[in-house]
């Protein structure tokens, strides 16, 4: 889980906090001294723990938050703000105001440079972009085939050039880019396990060749501090323009994206919470203080439930949802339309309070809950699926052996399903109707 130890430590630090109602300017520093070590823990930078909990410190203690009616509150509320300006206050966007927009993928070999470029192609094409992958990285075996394979997957065309320097590959992607109508080029430069000199002398000499809008540093979430010292040293050589933290949803401490703001002075545009290539995420530094502090992230599941189901699909499916028309394959469409928002340990942690009772527990039998489901209403014909009150013995039997479950398992869905409908069916009355109330899905109503 994302943050799972910082957020865990910080949310009991603050309960406490809560209980003893009125604060005194001791109890804050006795909070501090918790909170500074929960972050020193995080891994994060000693300089920016120092900083951050005097900046927190000068605003905890003063007469009109210890005097207050809710001063736990208001010292939450302190370290909210506090933690979100750390990470970087607001949104920060790319640079795509030429045409073609260069950006240049920079960092070291095993943070996940390649995938990522792929990744970001993906988002901006989503976006009504027209990218062009670049494959400069000449050096590492199988590079410029692992590109095009990623090219292939989110349906973007991969430039390369045999025999030629990265610098010469560059200046002729930019070419054939203006020529073809590309609107964005994504350079994937090569990497090392090191920083050394000659990887940077490379990487200087094609930014002096293309003079890209976006230098961006790729940096692994999971190496903590080193992340950020590589990051720093990035940018003292190519003067970068942001960060993306890819492997998010491995990293529990939170060190690296909490400190590479304030060390490396540059922002953190995106983030990867997972291998599939539509897990990459702008960086929004309100959410995920909202995350660590256990108040859920409402926004992201919003944006993505926009994304994932039509507003149409959705009123339609209430519409159902209330009435008889309701069937097995309703309930499937809408088993997909969850599984497009993403996987569901990372939904459930993005619920306010959820984190919590969710740690330790393995959500796994969930997700293969939900796979045996698909299996069963996959195995049944569709009439069986529109009218599930016809499936007797030996049609349960036979769904059963074509989904490889037990006759228990179809009885316990079909058991399920007509609770639901039952449960469902009572809010009818509500449903759209003469001089009744509509009722909209969640996240679309107004």
């Amino acid at each position: 889980m994302i943050f799972e130890n910082l957020a865990e430590k910080l949310q009991n630090t603050f309960s406490g906090l809560k209980n003893r109602g009125k604060l005194s300017e001791k109890d804050v520093e006795l909070a501090l001294k918790e909170v500074r070590l929960a972050l020193l823990e995080a891994d994060v930078n000693y300089k920016v723990v120092k900083t951050f909990t005097e900046r927190v410190r000068t605003r905890a203690v003063g007469e009109e938050v210890l005097k207050s009616l809710t001063p736990a509150q208001q010292v939450i509320k302190i370290v909210y703000d506090e933690l979100t300006a750390l990470m970087g206050g607001a949104v920060s966007g790319l640079n795509l105001s030429h045409s073609p927009s260069n950006i240049m993928m920079v960092g070291l070999q095993g943070a996940g440079k390649t995938t990522t470029a792929g990744k970001l192609a993906r988002n901006l094409k989503e976006n009504g972009r027209r990218p062009l992958l670049v494959a400069c990285d000449i050096y590492r075996p199988a590079a410029i085939k692992q590109l095009q394979v990623v090219g292939s997957q989110v349906g973007v065309e991969v430039f390369s050039v045999a025999d030629q320097k990265p610098v010469s590959i560059a200046k002729a992607a930019l070419k054939y880019a203006n020529q073809n109508g590309y609107d964005v080029i994504i350079i994937d430069t090569a990497g090392r396990l090191h920083i050394d000199e000659d990887l940077m002398q490379e990487l200087v000499d094609i930014k002096s060749a293309l003079n890209p809008q976006e230098i961006l540093f790729i940096a692994d979430a999971m190496t903590g501090q080193d992340a950020v010292n590589v990051a720093d040293s990035f940018n003292q050589r190519l003067d970068i323009s942001g960060v993306i933290l890819t492997k998010m949803d491995g990293d529990a401490r939170g060190g690296a994206a909490l400190s590479i703001r304030e060390v490396v002075g540059k922002p953190i545009k995106y983030a990867s919470f997972g291998e599939k290539l539509d897990s990459l995420e702008a960086f929004h530094p309100d959410r995920m203080t909202s995350r660590i502090l256990g108040m859920g992230d409402l926004g992201t599941i919003l944006e993505k439930a926009q994304k994932a189901i039509d507003e149409k699909d959705a009123q339609q499916m209430m519409d159902k949802l209330t009435t008889d028309d309701f069937n097995l394959e309703d309930f499937y469409n809408q088993m997909q339309q969850m599984k497009k928002m993403g996987p569901l340990n990372q939904l459930l942690e993005m619920v306010p309070g959820m984190n919590k009772q969710l740690k330790g527990q393995d959500l796994s039998g969930a997700e293969d809950e939900m796979k045996k489901i698909e299996a069963m209403i996959n195995s049944m014909t569709n009439k069986e699926r529109r009218q599930p009150d016809i499936i007797d013995a030996s049609r349960k039997k036979r769904i059963a052996v074509g989904s490889g479950v037990k006759v228990q398992d179809v009885n316990k869905l079909l058991k399920q399903f007509s609770e639901t409908k039952k449960m469902m069916r009572q809010f009818g009355g509500l449903a759209t109707g003469k001089g009744k109330r509509k009722i909209r899905m969640p996240f679309f109503g107004k």
